[in-house]
């Protein structure tokens, strides 16, 4: 499963330079960098971000000599943090913030507070804004990525912002590595698109694809049925307080929901993240039903299943998750058909997998062939996909308005883009395809900021 919780270490610093009276004096840089790390414990940690802080390391709790910088590392490889915040408390100090940043190959977030404080004679005290510049070019020069929050107040909505997004981003970067993704049977063979290179995955991001046979699939999922008569009956309980359900559908609903017990065996069995799946042509022929009301119920408990096997598809709905760290549920919307009548309208449909949780306010619930039948809510929403060609990644990314379209079957969003066609060319002229993840919000920022950390990932859009 995704781990959304992360940790986050903070390293407020100064310039080591010779005390002059009034002017760019120790103390208040001291002062405002622990203050800081304080206000940003107490505001910003919950039960999905911890922080480390620098107590004890010296007799100040900031950083600002060499000599501590290798406390500071085993402080914060100890913690396992997921990446290190750079709070400049005057001029920073150029030379410690990039042997930190080297030393733990972390995501780095970089931010000064305003400097606002003057003596009645004009005195500055702390200067942390021009730090800034310092320390960003030691970082470029030792090729270190990082993210840049503009110099302002704690409570400035740029600092919030940035700061949120910081999170979501470590995240990201956190979950994406050293991740396995389970693969169910093989792509349907018309589904060319879906190809996917397993050994550039894995040299390039280290991602491993772990295949799990058809026929331990199925020997698992009869042994469920078998033996678990209680639960399934539980489950087909719960389909039928939430559709209204067609003939064929109905006396399938056990076998139905014993691919939610089947799934979430196999993402504890494997060690799984999210899983690729096959599932409109051999798991019917295998076992004699459909699973794609099984992965709305799995999405809704946290679970992140791609349809069609499509693989990069399946990497996207990850990303969004944890963009979101867990809080929106991402959904599986390919492009289908344009508007019959408005051309910046897009129709992102599929036969039926998407989170019971996204249905429409007032939207009819049907299952029809053990599909599920429903509009997704209004909103704004991401709209994003991670595609290769010839050995180069990029992540395509954007955001759409929900709109009014004709009724259709499947689940589905009318989608408004302010360059509708400029989308289709993108799919049509590559390296995409029209398989597309969704998520509730605007995270284009954090799936921009993300490519600076994954070497060989290239952030790309629609221009407007």
């Amino acid at each position: 499963m995704i781990d959304y919780h992360v940790t986050i270490g903070l390293v407020p610093m100064r310039r080591d330079v010779t005390p002059r009276p009034g002017i760019f004096n120790w103390e208040k840089a001291e002062e405002r960098g622990i203050h800081l790390v304080n206000q940003i414990r107490e505001t910003y940690g919950d039960d999905l971000v911890s922080f480390v802080d620098l107590e004890s390391i010296n007799d100040v709790g900031v950083l600002y000599k060499e000599e501590d910088v290798p406390k500071v590392v085993e402080r914060f490889k100890q913690a396992q943090v997921d990446s290190i915040f750079i709070i400049n408390g005057n001029f920073g100090n150029e030379e410690v913030a990039g042997q930190v940043a080297k030393a733990m190959g972390k995501p780095v977030l970089l931010w000064a507070p305003l400097d606002d404080e003057y003596g009645p004679d004009g005195m500055r005290y702390t200067d942390s804004q021009c730090g800034i510049f310092g320390i960003s070019k030691q970082l470029q020069r030792r090729n270190i990525p990082f993210t840049y929050i503009e110099t302002s107040r704690f409570e400035d909505p740029v600092f919030v912002d940035g700061l949120r997004s910081f999170i979501s981003v470590t995240c990201m970067v956190k979950n994406f590595q050293d991740l396995r993704v389970g693969q169910v049977g093989m792509r349907p063979k018309p589904f060319c698109s879906v190809m996917i290179n397993e050994s550039e995955l894995l040299s390039n991001f280290d991602i491993q694809l772990i295949p799990i046979n058809l026929a331990v699939i199925i020997d698992k999922y009869n042994k469920i049925l078998a033996q678990e008569n209680a639960e399934l009956e539980k489950g087909a309980e719960l389909l039928r307080s939430r559709y209204e359900i067609d003939a064929l559908s109905e006396p399938l609903l056990k076998k139905q929901y014993a691919f939610v017990l089947l799934y979430k065996r196999l993402f504890e069995e494997y060690r799984l993240k999210a899983i690729s799946a096959e599932c409109w042509t051999a798991m019917q022929l295998a076992v004699g039903a459909m699973p794609c009301t099984a992965y709305s119920i799995l999405a809704d408990m946290g679970y992140i299943i791609g349809c069609e096997s499509d693989f990069h598809g399946t990497l996207t709905m990850l990303l969004l998750s944890c963009a979101s760290q867990g809080r929106k549920v991402p959904f599986f919307g390919e492009f289908t058909v344009r508007h019959p009548t408005d051309n910046s309208l897009q129709l992102l449909w599929h036969c039926g997998p998407f989170a019971y949780s996204l249905k429409k306010e007032n939207s009819q619930a049907k299952m029809v062939n053990m599909r599920q039948y429903f509009q997704v809510k209004d909103g704004q929403y991401t709209v994003a996909r991670l595609d290769q060609d010839h050995g180069k990644y990029s992540l395509l990314n954007g955001v759409c308005e929900s709109a009014e379209g004709p009724h259709t079957f499947g689940t589905y969003l009318w989608a408004k883009f302010k360059n509708r066609s400029g989308w289709e060319k993108k799919l049509v002229e590559g390296p995409y395809i029209h398989h597309m993840a969704e998520i509730e919000g605007d995270y284009t920022r954090e799936l921009r900021e993300f490519c600076k950390y994954i070497p060989q990932l290239i952030s790309d859009e629609v221009d407007d």
